[in-house]
């Protein structure tokens, strides 16, 4: 089978982009949303698509570049980049256990656990022996992952809900703090896009014209699976029994008599996050790498101990935060990461964009905005881990001899 250019980049996007938010987000947001979350799904997608462009033309002028931390410390300078690398790490390390966590909530229910701590060590060890995600797997996983996520939409629609009104639902709106909330949870579900707008080294690198198609149709295809996800969960659970749901696809389908889909959605629900895990580590441990060559890290010839430290921070991550919470930092600090890939994106020269700077400016604003808008605890933590990887670094700095 033949697959263009564009397709190819719309589906290895897809592959690294669905995945906890899709399958748990929607319970926490509906816990700071209630029936309003659907709007934020909408705010998520903009802020994802500035994130997008910027990272794409950032690439465009940085092609040897180690990702958004090289990019951020080319155009602002290194305190900026350490910060947004020590944010960038969080966020993936919380991304991930969100991830781990719903393996195990879908797989392992009654070992959920054990089960995400078992996903992180065997995708590290594959990683760390050298096996690449090729295309030919994300297209399986896509195909996988979308078929399942679709029976769900059909067969929550198909069959009508419940009287939910026994359980209490919130009497009002949830006010500018709980939209923006929902929408930074729900701002997990679509990022992934630097698997095309920003590879690796021996990755497939995409023109600015396959580019210019494929960002916005993978944000696209998200937004929609996102809404009819969101839509028949909300529709069969109802937002207060949504809030407290941990697998909220699972517990729509046993609400619509769906049952005999469970098997196979606990296999769409493996696939998508395995193959969204294996894009989360990868990326961490591509800002390891830039910070090993610019010497904010001590340098490491083999590869395989960033690998290690990448695993380090996302068991610690599962063992120490409840899913939502860890869904919640990562969020936090994907945001705050984003904001500094913004920043430094609104510097470039013009001859180096593609697309205009006003995008930078909205995805600077956007950012900032939804992460300041993370859950207190998420925010405290996230900030407390940020100070503390900025100062180890800066520890790092001056322990290391001059000259």
């Amino acid at each position: 089978m033949t697959i263009t250019p564009r397709a190819g980049a719309v589906v290895l996007a897809l592959g690294a982009t669905l995945g906890a938010g899709v399958f748990t987000g929607f319970a926490p947001a509906a816990a700071l949303a209630g029936p309003w979350l659907l709007p934020g799904v909408v705010l998520a997608a903009v802020t994802a698509l500035c994130c997008a462009f910027s990272t794409a033309d950032q690439h465009r002028a940085y092609p040897d570049a180690p990702g958004g931390y090289a990019y951020i410390r080319n155009q602002l300078g290194p305190w900026p980049a350490r910060i947004g690398a020590s944010a960038h790490l969080v966020g993936r390390a919380g991304v991930a256990a969100a991830l781990a966590g719903m393996f195990g909530a879908y797989v392992v229910p009654d070992h959920r656990v054990m089960a995400a701590l078992c996903l992180i060590a065997v995708t590290v060890a594959l990683s760390a022996a050298g096996v690449r995600w090729s295309t030919g797997l994300s297209v399986a996983a896509t195909a996988v992952v979308l078929g399942v996520l679709v029976l769900v939409v059909l067969v929550c629609f198909s069959v009508a809900p419940p009287d939910n009104s026994a359980v209490a639902e919130p009497a009002s709106g949830p006010g500018f703090d709980g939209l923006m909330g929902a929408s930074l949870l729900l701002f997990t579900a679509f990022v992934g896009f630097e698997r095309i707008t920003a590879p690796r080294p021996g990755d497939q690198v995409f023109s600015a014209r396959v580019l210019h198609f494929a960002v916005p149709a993978v944000i696209g295809v998200v937004l929609l699976v996102a809404l009819g996800v969101g839509a028949a969960v909300l529709r069969q659970l109802g937002a207060a029994r949504l809030a407290l749901s941990p697998a909220p696809l699972r517990d729509a389908l046993v609400v619509a008599d769906g049952r005999w889909l469970l098997p196979l959605l606990g296999f769409g629900a493996a696939v998508a996050a395995v193959s969204s895990l294996w894009f989360v580590l990868a990326s961490s441990r591509r800002t390891l790498v830039g910070m090993t060559e610019t010497g904010d890290l001590p340098p490491i010839r083999a590869g395989w101990p960033l690998d290690v430290v990448s695993a380090a921070l996302a068991v610690l991550a599962v063992v120490a935060l409840p899913p939502s919470t860890a869904l919640a930092v990562g969020a936090c600090g994907t945001a705050f990461y984003y904001g500094f890939t913004n920043a430094s994106a609104r510097v470039l020269l013009q001859e180096d964009r593609t697309w205009p700077m006003r995008t930078a400016c909205l995805g600077l604003g956007l950012s900032v905005l939804l992460a300041m808008s993370a859950p207190a605890d998420a925010l405290v933590i996230t900030g407390a881990a940020l100070a503390l990887g900025t100062g180890l670094i800066a520890l790092g700095r001056l322990r290391q001899p001059v000259g």
